[in-house]
């Protein structure tokens, strides 16, 4: 029996066209209908490879979900 990890590896930063969609729960096609319409961000051109940003997934799917609210009134602590 080997010994549990203390610590997990980081997660990827940078994904490929198939993790990205796996990612985001959608095929690779639907991935690519997502980019030509402007819902997700375009990959970025490494050397020879389309990646995605895992955070800028991120920001558009919460975009998308509308998960990012817009605090309406002011909060009093925000001037602490």
């Amino acid at each position: 029996m080997t010994a549990p990890r203390a610590i997990d590896p980081p997660a990827k930063r940078m994904l490929s066209r198939v993790e990205a969609a796996a990612y985001c729960g959608v095929s690779p096609s639907t991935l690519d209908k997502m980019l030509k319409d402007g819902l997700i961000p375009s990959p970025l051109k490494m050397y020879a490879r389309n990646l995605f940003d895992r955070h800028k997934l991120d920001a558009a799917l919460d975009a998308l979900s509308g998960t990012v609210a817009e605090r309406i009134e002011p909060n009093e602590w925000d001037e602490v």
